[in-house]
């Protein structure tokens, strides 16, 4: 008898389709490939969407946090608060600009930062904080601004995974001094590559402009539109940080689907979630009181009454073919960063080594999460 062979299940995949294709082929045609007007308009678009005043597409999410923080003034010699809880990308980036990432603990249900939990972070040289909407859980910002602002601490927004998550009946973002969001692959809204900054400062949205663009005093498309292109200048260390017409065409046709992406995670979400609710020692992601969260990563909680440990769920999912992944990671507990530990972070502790992501993506079949959701009842029956 031949042995039956189970396809595999991802953890995540893009829902990329023919209106993508075709959106390309046509920036193909027109000859204009570099940043130029479908970055323009993606921008105005995704403003519109996330209810920001200013947009300004880039490369990827980390050149958006690189940006935030250089035009907030942040460099060396100041402090800036970040989860640990979060892609090491959120901790990298203060070093960019010379600064010192302080390590700040998380809320144990969202794995967010929240007002207390920066408080014991801040030091007499804090100057910013960034915090992450994790996994799309999104933060309560405006609990952070009030804690923040008086002290002219400035928040930035890592809503890399925010896109489609609300705050307050608003998206997420939209009461941001400043923000950076990512279109990685793994995000619900994808360009391949790509990022966003935005803002409610037109200075601060003006000066991005110029860096992401090497800090030419003219632009590509103002020296396009003339046939004799106008002299630049370059007043300042710039960067290439650009984002192409070719993926903000694709981010346009991804913008359009947002709602439709973000109906589907949540419809599967709720369904691990009445399966899990009734599986001992584990815990499912959920909304907080303040907002909905689009499961760009729908990760569970496995506690010490689980008859098994995290990594032996992990495994009981891989034989049955699923791609499932250890949770968030702890950026202080990697080489890069350990030697900025500072204080005790036992929630982010707790959760990377007790935390997993199931598989939550818009084309997951009916059949398909139902073997994820046989894999995990059975995973606590194991002997």
């Amino acid at each position: 008898m031949s042995e039956v062979v189970m396809s595999r299940i991802n953890v995540m995949q893009p829902w990329l389709g023919e209106e993508e294709v075709a959106a390309v082929a046509e920036v193909i045609r027109s000859g204009w490939v570099a940043q130029g007007p479908r970055v323009a308009e993606f921008e105005s678009s995704f403003a519109a969407v996330q209810q920001a005043a200013y947009a300004v597409a880039v490369s990827n999410c980390t050149t958006a946090l690189h940006l935030a923080l250089v035009v907030a003034g942040i460099g060396p010699g100041d402090d800036v608060v970040v989860p640990s809880f979060s892609f090491v990308a959120t901790a990298n980036a203060p070093t960019y600009v010379g600064a010192q990432p302080v390590f700040a603990d998380v809320d144990a249900a969202t794995g967010n930062l929240t007002p207390d939990t920066i408080a014991a972070a801040i030091t007499t040289r804090t100057r910013a904080v960034i915090a992450a909407d994790q996994g799309g859980v999104p933060l309560d910002l405006a609990a952070l601004r009030s804690l923040c602002d008086p002290l002219g601490i400035v928040v930035i927004e890592d809503a890399a995974c925010g896109a489609g998550s609300t705050a307050y009946g608003s998206p997420v973002g939209a009461g941001a001094e400043i923000a950076a969001w990512s279109f990685h692959p793994r995000k619900l809204l994808t360009t391949g590559e790509g990022g966003m900054l935005t803002t409610s400062r037109p200075e601060w949205a003006e000066r991005a402009r110029r860096l992401r663009e090497h800090a030419m005093s003219a632009s590509a498309a103002e020296r396009h539109a003339s046939v004799l292109a106008p002299p630049e200048s370059y007043d300042e260390v710039g960067f290439n940080y650009r984002m192409t017409d070719l993926q903000a065409a694709i981010g346009l046709v991804q913008l359009r689907r947002l709602p439709e992406l973000v109906a589907r995670r949540r419809q599967l979400a709720k369904t691990y979630a009445t399966v899990i609710d009734d599986l001992p020692g584990l815990r499912i992601v959920a909304d907080p009181e303040w907002g909905t969260t689009n499961f760009q990563s729908c990760w569970i909680e496995v506690g010490p009454d689980h008859p098994v440990d995290r990594d032996g769920v992990l495994a009981h999912l891989a034989e049955a073919g699923i791609s499932a992944r250890r949770g968030i990671m702890a950026a202080h507990q990697h080489a890069a960063h350990s030697h900025r530990a500072g204080g005790p972070l036992p929630i982010t502790e707790r959760l990377t080594a007790s935390t997993l992501i199931l598989p939550v993506f818009h084309q997951l079949s009916g059949a398909e999460q139902g073997r994820v959701i046989d894999a995990l009842v059975t995973s606590g029956v194991r002997s």
